[in-house]
């Protein structure tokens, strides 16, 4: 499975963006998929997840009611809506796919797409 992902940039706090994950390779649409972002000198942090038919999510409790993750599996494309934006936001986003429903550590996931860095200006 090979990861795409896009829509990072620059936003003022209390923006909005929607990052899109696009994903392609056999069975990609069967993968669990999620989001997690890196800010520079921190460790990778967990965002969302979501299941392989959209219907269970999970989020970290710092993004929980602002963010929202979904997948539209006949386009092979994951997205994070990213509302109420703050400046604690500012890392470079990863797209990630895997097979263990709902898993929020990173060695869960065996693919990862490049990441897209989005900005939160104060």
């Amino acid at each position: 499975v090979q990861l795409q992902a896009s829509g990072g940039g620059l936003v003022q706090a209390g923006g909005s963006l929607r990052l899109s994950c696009a994903a392609s390779g056999r069975t990609s649409s069967s993968y669990v998929m999620a989001w997690f972002r890196q800010a520079p000198g921190k460790e990778r942090e967990f965002v969302a997840t979501i299941d392989w038919n959209g219907i269970s999510t999970y989020y970290a409790d710092s993004v929980k009611g602002r963010f929202t993750i979904s997948r539209v599996n006949a386009k092979s494309t994951g997205y994070l809506q990213m509302n109420s934006l703050k400046p604690e936001d500012t890392a470079v986003y990863f797209c990630a796919a895997g097979s263990v429903p709902l898993a929020s550590t990173p060695t869960a996931y065996r693919y990862w797409g490049q990441g897209t860095q989005v900005t939160v200006s104060s």
